[in-house]
This record gives structure tokens, C-alpha cells and sequence, in this order.
């Protein structure tokens, strides 16, 4: 590395976009580090920042994930794909195939389905279990038929709505994020185009609207599956692409993870 500088490389999960720093520098500030370099018009821009540390528990690595205001994220379904695809081509994984990170929900493993072309692969995710906390009756107002807060290692709100293409994600997201202390994700969905499909808006707190969520679409899968809109294997269309979830006592997630750039930048 040289000197003065912070070496990370960019990736992607369907638009869902990521930092990755492995080499991390003695007494970073993580919730710092991650609000300069994920500003999109003074940063390098990014959804979130993942930070590498030894693994723990008998994980190769632990995961540190940071939104862009720098809070903690517990788990992205998105981001621990593009983790793995960080560290696999950096060659510090073991295992080519396999990857196991601790998070702060756990163990998850990240197994390795394909990679047909430099720069992009496609891999499955043990995401733990996801489950319908209870109905949310409250936001089934207007157009929304359905609501439930849903589990997935961190908070959503899953609205059943018909008219999710036209939801005014940034009004409506923030307004209902505000009313959670510590905020809430919150998933816009309706089943198809096609049977077994469903299609999905987000707003993830800390962040804003984005392009998808990992743990957004588990979570709008089971609440699909409780309100027996869908099976319990889904295609999920988010505004960035798919991701196939499959619904279990642990819920798998596959999907894409794509390599930007590598980023050096004058440090501090």
C-alpha cells in the first residue's frame, strides 16, 4: 500500500452498492470512514463500507458493515456477497467455494455457484432464519392490503401494495423510518409478473432508496409466503435485478455480485 493512502475496491449486488476494506489501518473509526468515503459527491460513493477483521467462532473473517451515515448494519444479503467476492479474489479465503463471516446476527455462509466472467459471480448465502414477527395492521392503510414487521436479522416492514411502482419511496420510506427509534427497512412489494415472483421496492435505513436489498427480499418472501401470495420459492425482481430466495429454517439467498474498481485514496 502506499503510503498515506487507503486501498479498498468497489463492488455491487444488483445496483446495491459496497466498499470493501480488508486492509483496515490501526484505529480507524469505522462510523467515521464510512460517512466520508460513502459520500457521493465528496467520497468515493457508496451504499455502505464493509471493514475485514479476523474471523471469530470458527468464521475465516468477521464482517464490520456500516451504512453510509455510518451506523451499524447487522447483515446485507447483498454485501456479504460482494465480501466474499472481495476476499476470493484477493486470494485470503482458503476455500475457493466457501467462505464463512461472522456478522453481527452470526455465523453466514457464502457459497460460490458460478463465475463465468472476471469481475462478476453469482453465490448462495445461509441468511439464518427469517420470520414474520407479527402483523402490522396499522400501515395497511390506503392502497396497502397487507402489512407484517418481519425478522431478518435486522427490522423490516413488508407492505402488500399494488401500486409499488408508484410509491414515492423517498417521502414515504423516511417518513416511516423516522417513527422507529434506531429506523426500520422498509420493502414495497406485489407477487409477479409471473407466478412465483415478486416485485419489490426499498427503502433501507441509513441509506435511503436503493437499488436492492438482500435481506429486504427474504423478508418480503416470508411475509409473501405467511400471507399465501407466494410459495416458499421466490424470484424476487428488485429495481436492480433478481435474487432468488428460498424460503426454510434457514433461508437461502442467491444472487450476483459484481466488481467495480479498485480505489486508492490519500489517507488520512
Amino acid at each position: 500500500m502506499t503510503p498515506g493512502a487507503l486501498r479498498l475496491t468497489k463492488h455491487h449486488g444488483l445496483g446495491n452498492d459496497f466498499l470493501v476494506l480488508l486492509e483496515p489501518l490501526p484505529g480507524l473509526d469505522g462510523a467515521a470512514l464510512a460517512r466520508r468515503l460513502c459520500e457521493r459527491h465528496r467520497g468515493i460513493g457508496a451504499d455502505g463500507l464493509i471493514i475485514a477483521h479476523p474471523g471469530t467462532g470458527g468464521a475465516d473473517v468477521t464482517m464490520e458493515l456500516r451504512n453510509a451515515d455510518g451506523t451499524r448494519a447487522e447483515m446485507s444479503g447483498n454485501g456479504i456477497r460482494c465480501f466474499a467476492q472481495a476476499l476470493w479474489d484477493a486470494g485470503l479465503s482458503h476455500n475457493p467455494d466457501v467462505l464463512l463471516v461472522a456478522t453481527d446476527v452470526g455465523i453466514r455462509k457464502v457459497r460460490l455457484v458460478d463465475a463465468q466472467r472476471p469481475g462478476y459471480l453469482r453465490a448462495a448465502v445461509d441468511m439464518g432464519a427469517v420470520k414474520v414477527v407479527h402483523d402490522a395492521a396499522q400501515y395497511a392503510l390506503g392502497t396497502v392490503e397487507a402489512a407484517s414487521f418481519v425478522d431478518a436479522g435486522n427490522p423490516h416492514l413488508v407492505l402488500l401494495d399494488p401500486t409499488v411502482e408508484d410509491i414515492d419511496i423517498a417521502r414515504e420510506g423516511a417518513r416511516i423510518d423516522a417513527t422507529f427509534a434506531g429506523g426500520i427497512n422498509v420493502e414495497w412489494v406485489w407477487p409477479g409478473p409471473g407466478p412465483g415472483e415478486l416485485t419489490l421496492r426499498v427503502w433501507e435505513r441509513g441509506v435511503g432508496e436503493t437499488e436492492a436489498c438482500g435481506t429486504g427480499s427474504c423478508a418480503a418472501a416470508a411475509a409473501s409466503l405467511a400471507w399465501a401470495r407466494t410459495g416458499s420459492r421466490v424470484v424476487v425482481h428488485n429495481p436492480g435485478g433478481d435474487v432468488l430466495v428460498e424460503l426454510g429454517d434457514a433461508v437461502v439467498l442467491t444472487g450476483p455480485a459484481a466488481r467495480i474498481a479498485s480505489v486508492e485514496m490519500p489517507w488520512p
